[in-house]
């Protein structure tokens, strides 16, 4: 049986660089990015800042979300983190 998934955004600052990842333990996640264990994109850049997570009953519609997000224009992606994250703050260190 599947379970259910998150998909999130990371960056280093607001406005800043942008990654969208998916997931199905978003703590575990976080946490991987964070100490620079998650992917090498997030390393490179320094993204440790999780301002977007959305959750989803399976992990299948989060990966479709995820594919959707990646294909959105950056501009599209900052308006999706501002309607419910409008100072950018991090919401990864509720996680830890």
């Amino acid at each position: 049986m599947l379970k259910g998934g998150y998909v999130y955004i990371m960056t280093n600052k607001p406005r800043g660089v942008l990654y969208t990842g998916v997931t199905a333990v978003m703590a575990a996640r976080n946490f991987q990015h964070r100490t620079g264990t998650g992917s090498a994109f997030c390393r490179k850049y320094g993204l440790d800042q999780l301002v977007l997570i959305e959750a989803f009953p399976t992990i299948t519609e989060a990966i479709a979300r995820e594919k959707a997000i990646k294909a959105w224009k950056r501009a599209w992606k900052i308006e999706l983190i501002e309607a419910s994250n409008p100072n950018w703050e991090d919401l990864g260190v509720n996680l830890l």
